[in-house]
């Protein structure tokens, strides 16, 4: 019996350059949160070069335990996994609260030590949520991840640096565009493995065209090292702190709930649905590559959603794609130079073939929800008001303001909330409660008959 394509080891090069793609879709966010934590630290631009090497570093080991697996440990999906950003909050905060800076880095990295082990040991458990998202739940999530996504494509387009004097530019703007309809062309004109890799060579063209606009930096790589190992516990042994430690427990419980959300989108893009079995081991792959990071400098790790798009539009469902670019990956992490190169893409490029990349997540998001039976009334209004709830913190970012910070690490995940508002919901309006008016009565707007003025409508000649 031949092997189901998640499982397929494709030929070397399309192995390596698919890989490279997965990368190239979640390198600035993998490189963003050591960027933040470290500037607040103060740290110098060497320390700040080696924590993001770090990063990348246990990205890649992180990205081996999902793909590959070991024991029970990884849900063996095309399944990135990174720096988490919704940490990032939490950790500046800590920064923020300790006095010495140079304690800083090692509260932190205790904190995750903790949050990971912990999260290990609840997995079994917190996996048995899945009997909770039902299609219409799964596809309110999966939607509401490329919603959530689009606005960082949108960011990127319009700069890296949103004080500087270009940001939101005609030129970053028009990069982006031309990014964007370089990958359409490709994915429109094309055919197999160049139509596969439409993206990357979108982003190697987008990057040479911005080379006269003065947008190429190759300073990075002029200035990077050759080799460089991220030392254990380079910055200090870690420290334990309770508030620290409850603070990134939070933040774990928020990571395993998108993680969980994500392996069931995923689940479905590769039609291989994730049990709970498959979502118990994806979080102990998530919480154990959590718990190893701070050894090597590293945060906590958790699934990347913008990955899930790519697999979406590329239809290369192999997880062996996936691991590849994890070896890209801890590459980066023992030779800053190599990691240099991908940081050379200008921002605005990433911003055009993002707009692509996670708009095929909510897209995927909305076929799931072509299969979840919104003729039925209670379905229409769980993914009406999931979706509005999930959506609060890109429209109305400061919606939350006047909640304590701990309650924002959740409220401001707007993939989070709006997942606990389907899971709720459904279990209302399907599971609890007398079943008399359930299943097929539908009365939502614009019902067939309806009476739309007050006049009713005339009915059609026989």
């Amino acid at each position: 019996m031949a092997d189901h394509p998640v499982d397929e080891k494709l030929p070397a090069l399309k192995m390596a350059t698919t890989g490279l793609q997965h990368v190239a879709a979640m390198y600035a966010g993998v490189v963003a949160p050591p960027l933040i934590v470290g500037a607040a630290i103060g740290l110098t631009a060497t320390d700040l070069t080696f924590l993001t090497g770090a990063c990348l570093f246990t990205a890649g080991l992180a990205t081996f335990l999902q793909t590959i697996g070991v024991w029970k440990i990884g849900a063996r999906l095309p399944f990135v996994n990174g720096v988490t950003f919704a940490g990032v909050a939490p950790m500046t905060a800590i920064v923020a609260s300790t006095e010495d800076k140079s304690d800083a880095l090692p509260i932190i990295f205790g904190a995750v030590i903790v949050a990971g082990l912990l999260g290990f040991i609840a997995a079994p458990v917190f996996c048995k949520a899945v009997r909770f998202f039902p299609p219409v739940v799964t596809g309110t999530v999966i939607t509401l991840i490329g919603i959530s996504l689009l606005p960082v494509a949108f960011g990127w387009a319009q700069g890296p640096d949103p004080a500087a004097h270009d940001y939101g530019s005609a030129t970053n703007l028009g990069l982006a565009a031309g990014t964007l309809v370089v990958v359409l062309l490709l994915r429109r004109f094309t055919r197999g493995f160049v139509k596969q890799i439409a993206v990357l060579l979108g982003l190697v063209a987008g990057t040479l065209i911005a080379i006269p606009f003065g947008a190429t930096d190759f300073g990075p790589v002029a200035d990077a090292a050759v080799i460089g190992f991220p030392t254990p516990f380079h910055f200090g042994a870690p420290q334990f702190q309770l508030a620290a430690i409850l603070s990134l427990c939070v933040v774990m419980v928020v990571s395993m709930t998108e993680s969980t959300a994500d392996m069931l989108a995923l689940g479905e893009i590769v039609d291989r649905p994730a049990d709970e079995k498959t979502i118990a081991a994806g979080l102990r792959a998530d919480t154990l590559g959590s718990a190893i990071s701070p050894l090597f400098n590293g945060f906590m790790c958790s699934a990347f959603a913008q990955n899930i798009g790519l697999v979406a539009m590329t239809k290369i469902r192999s997880r062996y794609v996936v691991a590849a670019g994890g070896g890209f990956l801890v590459l980066m992490g023992l030779c800053p130079m190599a990691a240099s190169l991908i940081a050379v893409v200008p921002r605005p490029v990433l911003g055009g073939a993002g707009v692509v990349l996670f708009g095929s997540v909510a897209a995927s998001g909305i076929q799931t929800l072509v299969r979840a039976g919104l003729e039925k009334d209670n379905n229409v209004l769980i993914v009406a008001v999931s979706l509005a709830v999930g959506i609060i913190p890109i429209t109305a970012p400061e919606f939350y303001h006047a909640f304590p910070e701990t309650a924002r690490i959740v409220l401001d995940s707007g993939i989070s909330t709006g997942c606990v508002a389907a899971v709720l919901l459904n279990l209302v309006f399907n599971h609890l409660g007398p079943r008399d008016r359930d299943a097929h009565e539908v009365t939502h707007p614009m019902e067939a008959g309806e009476e739309i003025t007050g006049v009713p409508r005339t009915p059609a000649a026989p």
